[in-house]
């Protein structure tokens, strides 16, 4: 009887799962609407109240988006103020959307990858997963991979669309 070989595992290929890049961490959003009198306009006093007793340690495990969904001018300090606190909290925040936020995630969760595992190697970047902006993922993957790897290639082992390859010197 024949042993069963798996050859890719045994070509040495690095296949990188978009999915590993999604992050499990909460998401909430801070509408700074919710804090303008008459939904319209920061008032500076009741504002620095409201931060002042606003609950920040809530956010410490959390992903914070800081956005404001009316059409109201607010004052940069406004975010700058909220941003501190949600540092002081451990809070990983950017001011935008919860896509912003998302693609932030998957920024940080691509650097904390050891660069030294992808040189010199042939990599394969999996398409099919559930994550937000799958394109942004992957041109972050280029991005930080390209400079070490081999190659970079898009989808399975048996059915792969070259990417990258490093000119020979």
């Amino acid at each position: 009887m024949t042993e069963i070989v798996n050859r890719v595992k045994e070509s040495g290929l690095i296949s990188i799962d978009l999915a590993d890049y999604k992050s499990n961490i909460a998401i909430i959003a801070i509408d700074i609407t919710d804090v303008l009198w008459q939904g319209l306009v920061l008032k500076e006093k009741d504002f620095r109240s409201w931060i002042k007793e606003h609950d920040w340690d809530q956010y410490a495990t959390k992903a914070v988006y800081i956005h404001c969904s009316a059409d109201a001018i607010v004052p940069t300090w406004a975010y700058m103020l909220i941003g501190s606190k949600l540092h002081e909290s451990g809070a990983f925040y950017v001011v935008g959307s919860k896509l912003d936020l998302e693609k932030a995630l998957i920024k940080n969760r691509i650097e904390e990858d050891n660069l030294e595992d992808y040189r010199d190697g042939r990599v394969i970047i999996k398409g099919c997963a559930d994550i937000s902006c799958p394109e942004y993922a992957m041109t972050e993957l280029i991005r930080f991979i390209q400079p070490v790897a081999k190659s970079i290639m898009y989808g399975e082992p048996c059915s792969t669309v070259p990417v990258f390859k490093k000119k020979k010197k």
